[in-house]
């Protein structure tokens, strides 16, 4: 089987989770980790897994993934199971009732950009594995939240057990 996880990061929290996912998928797998920046169309061939990650900005993943999102032909992932999943902050963490009231409006407007990530990739002829996944950094910068990478890996193991 031949995995490959994509991801873009602002501060290193989300490559710190993408590397994670492909060390567990590693041990199943021919696995690549790569930042978007660094994909080639023709690594997308022969794929059996994708998984794609960003951190969510302005309610949504970075232009870097949303360019290489758009970039996949129609039905070039057809046959290609996927997943997608994004770094953020928790609605436990924001400290102001105020600020937490605005978070939850514009996140229930908007969302997180795990979501908008797995429907292009379905678009564009993939099988979604799992339902997206979202882990929590601490702030804006960063770090992760404790017990967020072995999430991460937890994760990609149930992606595993749907192979």
């Amino acid at each position: 089987m031949k995995a490959l996880v994509i991801y873009d990061s602002a501060f290193g929290n989300t490559e710190k989770v993408a590397q994670a996912m492909g060390e567990a998928l590693g041990s199943q797998t021919d696995v690549e980790v790569l930042r978007v920046t660094d994909v080639r169309p023709e690594q997308l061939r022969g794929l059996n897994v994708l998984i794609v990650g960003s951190p969510t900005q302005a309610f949504q993943p970075l232009p870097a993934i949303k360019d290489f999102l758009k970039s996949i032909p129609t039905q070039g992932l057809a046959c290609v199971k996927v997943a997608a999943f994004d770094t953020r902050l928790s609605m436990d963490d924001i400290e102001s009732p105020v600020g937490r009231f605005v978070l939850r409006f514009f996140v229930k407007l908007f969302g997180y950009a795990a979501k908008p990530i797995a429907d292009r990739l379905t678009k564009k002829g993939g099988e979604l594995m799992i339902p997206p996944e979202g882990f929590f950094v601490e702030d804006t910068e960063g770090p992760l939240k404790r017990g967020e990478l072995e999430r991460a890996v937890g994760w990609v193991q149930q992606i595993i057990a749907t192979q």
